[in-house]
């Protein structure tokens, strides 16, 4: 559990579907909701004022769409993260996502204790797919792949067998709690093996390391 509880604004243009959103995470000691928005013009204009740390972002919303909020907001307000929180799991969606700089791709259907932890996860700068988006992520680049497959290339510093554990729970979307029970790690063991995995692979976060680690045949 965090000391500082992580400030999150809720981004959705249904107004029950904010409440409700509120109502969940309000009672969880490690979530601070600071705001809400209707959509990503008024989004911009809340993070200004109210300097949250992860913004939990619908995408489908008029005005200014929650693609383009993303992008704006990575270019303007860096240090604020964006998760995606949606119905749809399209493909043009999630990439676009992810290409405007969301952190995380998550569905509405996702639990209670998921989200939480995926924003969590968001704060400290780490990428959250949903397991079935994720493999949607490492499908298409397989796709890439076959039209001009890579040669692939030793890494300097080889990952350790524990590493390569990870790495693959990794890429499945599996959280630093999900591979630590998977493992029977402790959850700070498996944040230290993260950290070297991303190191090795030269990955920026966890959804580049996975895409590096499937470019190598590693996953």
């Amino acid at each position: 559990m965090s000391a500082t509880p992580v400030r999150v604004l809720l981004v959705d243009d249904q107004a029950l579907f904010r409440e409700a959103l509120a109502t969940l995470l309000e009672v969880r000691p490690e979530i601070e909701v600071v705001g809400a928005a209707a959509n990503g013009a008024e989004t911009l204009d809340r993070v200004v004022e109210l300097r949250p740390d992860v913004v939990l972002m619908d995408l489908h919303m008029p005005v200014l769409d929650g693609i383009a909020a993303t992008r704006r907001l990575r270019a303007e307000q860096p240090g604020t993260r964006v998760l995606a929180l949606t119905t749809f799991d399209d493909d043009e969606d999630v990439f676009a996502a992810l290409r405007a700089g969301a952190v995380g791709y998550l569905l509405k259907d996702v639990s209670g204790d998921r989200l939480v932890e995926a924003l969590l996860a968001a704060a400290r700068g780490e990428s959250v797919l949903q397991p079935s988006v994720a493999a949607r992520v490492l499908a298409r680049f397989a796709e890439l792949l076959d039209d001009a497959p890579p040669r692939p290339q030793p890494l300097v510093v080889p990952l350790s067998d524990r590493e390569l554990e990870v790495l693959r729970l990794l890429a499945d979307g599996g959280s630093n709690r999900e591979i630590a029970t998977a493992l029977f790690l402790a959850e700070g063991t498996v944040k230290n093996h993260v950290t070297n995995v991303l190191a090795k692979l030269g990955a920026r976060d966890r959804t580049q390391a996975a895409l590096r680690g499937r470019a190598l045949g590693l996953v």
